[in-house]
């Protein structure tokens, strides 16, 4: 009988069926086809719908379309990165010739042994900025003061010589600077007689930087005999060279005496940059160290000290009244 049902289903289906919509082959999804949850289904123009979210796999039915990448970004050439790069470096080293260190060539024997002809010294300029003022023993670079120079004949440097000299990135080929050691300070008095020694304050320095078989101080009578007081806002200089060196001593007569204002001084000569086998720091040496040579900065020291005893004695006392105070408020409570 089971047999028989069966086989009269099969035999009538397309009259059963008629008229009724063509069931599709194979089992039916679990979801509905419609639930926007990656199931696809056929439309009547034969595209495919659904997929995550319920969107579509091709532009135009009712969908986002996909991300298109966003293409990198091309990378500029070098060639042309080079001026910008070029540009950055003449302007840092501007910066740095301006506010920092600065090249300066040697041209004579002024400060032989110590700075050779064509030596290259850098120049500390950053600490004049904060107010730091030039001091016994130190190498400085000046510019001309009162035409020191007046007579020597000075360099015709090509124009790339003189741009890069004005950036910073060639020694300074302005002849109109100078370079000495301070002797004296402002309130010192600095004083030669006969050959030396050269005394600052009184007291001898031992100056083992002067040149080969010079004598520290020379007689004649253009200014090498001398005893000067040198004023505040002046320094007195000298070469190492002291038979060579047109200095302090050789221009007396000018508007200020030989001095050289404080204002006019470009920086300190910190180390000997070139030629390499040259290469050396300049350090203040150990003769403007020695007790009392610093005559005007204990003197300074002491005008201090009345004020400083001053307010140690006040504080005590404000401390023990202030407690008197506590005290007597304390009995009346």
């Amino acid at each position: 009988m089971g047999d028989v049902a069966v086989g009269a289903r099969s035999g009538h289906d397309g009259e059963e069926n008629r008229g009724r919509p063509e069931e599709t082959a194979g089992p039916a999804p679990d979801g509905p086809p419609d639930s926007g949850y990656g199931y696809a289904y056929g439309t009547e123009d034969g595209r495919v719908t659904g997929g995550q979210n319920g969107g579509t796999q091709h532009e135009g039915v009712g969908g986002t379309p996909p991300a298109t990448p966003t293409p990198a970004k091309k990378q500029r050439s070098f060639w042309k990165e080079l001026p910008i790069l070029i540009g950055i470096a003449l302007v840092l080293a501007l910066l740095i010739k301006t506010f920092l260190v600065q090249a300066f060539s040697i041209p004579s024997s002024s400060m032989e042994n110590t700075l050779q002809i064509g030596d290259r010294v850098l120049v500390d300029k950053l600490t004049p900025w904060f107010g730091s003022e030039p001091d016994r023993g130190e190498v400085v670079v000046f510019h001309d003061p009162d035409d020191w120079l007046a007579g020597e004949p000075t360099p015709d440097p090509n124009a790339l010589q003189t741009v890069l000299s004005w950036i910073g990135l060639m020694p300074s080929a302005d002849e109109k600077d100078l370079i000495k050691r301070v002797i004296g300070v402002g309130g010192d008095t600095v004083e030669c007689n006969k050959t030396g020694p050269l005394k600052v304050n009184g007291k001898a320095l031992n100056e083992p930087y002067v040149y080969a078989g010079n004598t520290p101080c020379s007689e004649d009578e253009q200014g090498g005999q001398f005893k000067v007081t040198v004023p505040e806002g002046k320094i007195w200089v000298m070469g190492d060279h002291r038979q060579n060196s047109r200095d302090s001593r050789y221009n007396q007569s000018d508007k200020n005496g030989g001095m050289v204002p404080v204002d006019e001084v470009v920086g300190r000569a910190i180390v000997v940059a070139w030629p390499m086998n040259r290469w050396g720091t300049l350090p203040v040496p150990e003769t403007f160290d020695q007790d009392g040579l610093q005559a005007r900065a204990s003197a300074a020291a002491l005008s201090v000290a009345p004020q400083g005893l001053a307010v140690a004695g006040v504080v005590p006392v404000v401390w023990w009244r202030r407690r008197r105070r506590r005290a007597a408020s304390a009995e009346t409570r």
